[in-house]
């Protein structure tokens, strides 16, 4: 793969999902350009034949900008949905009673089939029913395992298979359904970088996808139910990286509560190093409009000032009008508020203590000096790209450049904040990776003549894990002659 000068002027990385309105080599090429990092297939929408072409198409770019470009399968998990009705929809009056049951009978004003048993089993008295994207309000007064009658707290219209939410309760079954094994067995044999998985609830979950995975990709877990908050720490120590699904926790959960909570994901996120993006409804106005609401761009630059490594578009890129204006307003917005003279103190309000090893140690130590010296960047090696990961962790004010000769780990890094890699040959001893990060850096235009750049790295050479070794190097120049 041929390596060329491109980087980003922003360290947050800019995910965009792909649907009808994007998915062609000409928008995908075009969105790369406007700012798009990292790609999202929804495995909710669409044949694997259309991912499938995606994909090559990505990768035919990515070997045309001689950069690795990331792709992440969302799987779908679990759709939980009521039954139908017999003479179409009905209308539900606050107050009123309703039942859900196991009946195999189509519904009317005062029943419907609730075709998960599993559901039926663990509602209790006082636990609350969200039927219809949370339009409606149910709460259960009674509960015998095969049906619940319920107390309407929140009436309207309701109509066939609309979709059912269990804020209070964990729901006894797996996130991966048959369909989700299918979308994985196939991302993973197009080569994707990251896997999603929706409906999570316990660290359980994270377990059984991690091990379908079997390291074919990084995995990341999708925190839209309030149980996933309540295991929050234990989901996070099994995931590679997290996604603050706002769309499906502001169903679950007050609208009010989303907030607090996408700030304390993020934050417990930072703290053990995982990647986290943020996303659901950020420009949402630009499915239709060329241009956000003032709301929107304020909601998007405070995902960036509390630190999270990616923003995340989902319609608006999908099936949206403007695709390629929504990721140019993702990139602008990033580059000013990083810019913002404010921003270092706000991106490190979460306090990142390094654990006890070597490894964090240098992180620590890496962010120190590039903080206390003038410096221009810091250049890890890496195989896995763990390294990457703990001096990313610290939001380092200089670009992270990341050497690696795994393409996959180079790859796996573009949901990284601020890591530009570059997929390059390994080194075999010190002076070698020495002129090879001064090469680099002043390739990548990400340090010039006279500048100094820190190196970290591990010895011996090659060794995953091992990082032990931290320098710091002037450039003369002329490096690049050599």
């Amino acid at each position: 793969m041929p390596q060329n000068s491109y980087s980003r002027d922003r360290k947050v990385k800019v995910l965009a999902t792909l649907g009808p309105a994007s998915g062609s080599p000409a928008m995908i090429a075009k969105m790369h350009a406007a700012g798009v990092d990292a790609f999202r297939m929804n495995m909710s929408h669409g044949e694997h034949k259309a991912h499938a072409a995606n994909v090559k198409s990505i990768r035919a770019l990515e070997k045309k900008v001689g950069r690795p470009i990331t792709i992440l399968a969302d799987l779908q998990g679990p759709k939980l949905r009521i039954g139908t009705f017999a003479k179409g929809p009905v209308t539900l009056k606050t107050g009123g009673k309703f039942i859900l049951d196991s009946q195999k009978k189509k519904g009317d004003v005062k029943r419907v089939t609730l075709p998960h048993k599993e559901i039926l089993e663990v509602l209790t008295k006082d636990q609350i029913l969200l039927l219809d994207d949370g339009k409606i309000r149910l709460r259960v007064t009674k509960a015998d395992g095969k049906s619940v009658e319920t107390k309407i707290m929140t009436g309207g219209e309701l109509s066939d298979r609309k979709g059912v939410n269990v804020p209070d309760a964990v729901i006894p079954m797996s996130a991966l359904t048959d369909k989700d094994r299918r979308d994985l067995t196939f991302a993973l044999d197009q080569g994707v970088d990251w896997v999603a998985i929706s409906f999570v609830q316990r660290p359980e979950d994270v377990a059984e996808a991690r091990k379908l995975i079997g390291g074919k990709a990084a995995l990341l877990a999708k925190i839209e139910k309030p149980a996933a908050i309540d295991r929050l720490d234990g989901i996070l120590e099994l995931s590679d990286a997290v996604m603050v699904a706002r769309g499906d926790l502001g169903v679950e959960l007050r609208p009010e509560q989303v907030p607090p909570l996408q700030k304390l994901i993020v934050s417990k996120a930072r703290e053990l190093g995982r990647p986290v993006v943020v996303a659901t409804q950020m420009l949402e106005s630009m499915i239709k409009s060329p241009t956000p609401t003032r709301a929107e761009v304020s909601d998007v630059a405070t995902a960036i000032y509390d630190g999270a490594d990616a923003i995340m578009l989902s319609a608006e890129s999908a099936v949206g009008e403007w695709p390629v204006e929504s990721a140019k307003m993702m990139d602008r917005i990033a580059e000013r508020v990083e810019n913002d003279p404010a921003y270092a103190d706000r991106v490190h309000f979460t306090e990142t203590l390094p654990e006890g090893t070597t490894a964090d140690a240098l992180a620590a130590a890496s962010y120190n000096i590039a903080r206390t010296i003038d410096t221009s960047a810091i250049v890890c090696f890496t195989s896995s790209g763990s390294t990457a990961r703990r001096v990313a962790r610290e939001r380092p004010s200089v670009p992270l450049l990341v050497l690696t000769p795994d393409r996959k780990t180079a790859r796996r890094v573009g949901l990284l904040w601020g890591a530009h890699a570059v997929v390059t040959r390994d080194v075999t001893n010190f002076e070698e990776m020495i002129a090879k990060a001064k090469r680099m850096s002043l390739r990548h235009n990400l340090a010039e003549a006279g500048s100094q750049i820190i190196v970290t790295a591990g010895v011996p050479f090659g060794t995953p894990g091992s990082t032990n070794l931290l320098h710091v190097v002037r450039l003369t120049g002329d490096e690049l002659k050599r």
